[in-house]
């Protein structure tokens, strides 16, 4: 197999005279190529797009003049290319560009820097043929970079949204001074008991919480893997010096932890969120005592 990282840069002099001595003209051309292809998009402007191409063709063009490195676009002399295309390639992720319109902002620079060449070779063929060769390595390779960081900056927004969504399906609720409640609602796994749990460790050091309740009434089945993450919860609650109550179990999810063999002797658990909060109460020196009747209330009661 032939090293294409040396052919790329064989013969990077010519290309960087003709993007120095057509710059203009090659700029006006790729930016109606693109314009082709982005005419629909409403999230970048014509002004940004022209600056955007005017940057990278600069940059291109300083990178091809430095001469042959050996390491095709790798190479530290295309450091302020690859950079510029990863910070592009970003923007249009988070913009809403598909990785087939964030590449093309490389790949439609073929055709007009390839009419340059032609004419700049003339005669020569063999010249075009190394120089159309070259540059197109080099387009290949940078465009396929901005695929590869597209790629990436995506995964990066969608673990991200994922986890907030995680934390918003999660919330820590402050019931009392010194009670915390963590209502668990839906399916239980290993990602979203670790959020769960980092967030109620989280907020029990910031509230300086004696009591935190798992309330997992709304959790509709308990198996293995599920019990097993409740109990992490409630070890990791107790070496933050506080206490744990899980409630909200049901007679089904009782019978089937006791099924499943899960020990939960040292777990203190109720049936109700209501009773784990008035339990909580007793642990922290409180209690909840019926008040007189309003006035309104007692003269319903006279009549």
């Amino acid at each position: 197999m032939a090293d294409t990282s040396r052919v790329v840069r064989s013969d990077g002099g010519r290309i960087a005279r003709v993007l120095e001595q057509d710059s203009s003209e090659l700029l006006d051309a790729w930016i109606t190529a693109q314009s082709g292809v982005l005419s629909n998009r409403g999230t970048i402007s014509a002004t940004e797009l022209r600056a955007q191409s005017r940057e990278f063709l600069s940059l291109l063009k300083a990178a091809t003049a430095n001469g042959p490195t050996g390491t095709g676009t790798n190479g530290p002399a295309w450091d302020d290319v690859r950079g510029f295309l990863a910070d592009l390639s970003r923007s249009r992720a988070v913009q809403g560009f598909s990785p087939s319109e964030t590449a093309t902002f490389v790949f439609s620079l073929k055709q007009p820097l390839f009419s340059r060449l032609r004419r700049a070779a003339g005669s020569d063929a063999d010249a075009l043929s190394d120089d159309v060769w070259n540059a197109t390595l080099m387009l290949d390779e940078l465009g396929l970079y901005t695929t590869e960081v597209y790629q990436k900056s995506r995964e990066e927004v969608i673990s991200r949204q994922q986890r907030d969504m995680l934390e918003l399906s999660t919330p820590v609720i402050k019931l009392w001074e010194g009670i915390l409640a963590l209502p668990m609602v839906g399916t239980l796994d290993s990602s979203r008991t670790q959020v769960a749990m980092e967030s109620l460790l989280q907020r029990i050091v910031e509230t300086g919480s004696d009591v935190a309740i798992l309330d997992i009434t709304g959790v509709p089945t308990v198996d293995t893997l599920t019990a097993q993450h409740l109990l992490k919860t409630v070890n990791a609650v107790h070496l933050m010096g506080a206490e744990c109550i899980i409630s909200g179990i049901r007679p089904q999810i009782a019978q089937t932890i006791v099924h499943l063999g899960v020990d939960l002797e040292d777990v203190v658990t109720k049936s109700s969120l209501a009773d784990a909060f008035r339990m909580a109460l007793q642990h922290t020196g409180r209690a909840v005592i019926r008040s007189a009747p309003p006035a309104n209330a007692r003269a319903r009661e006279e009549a």
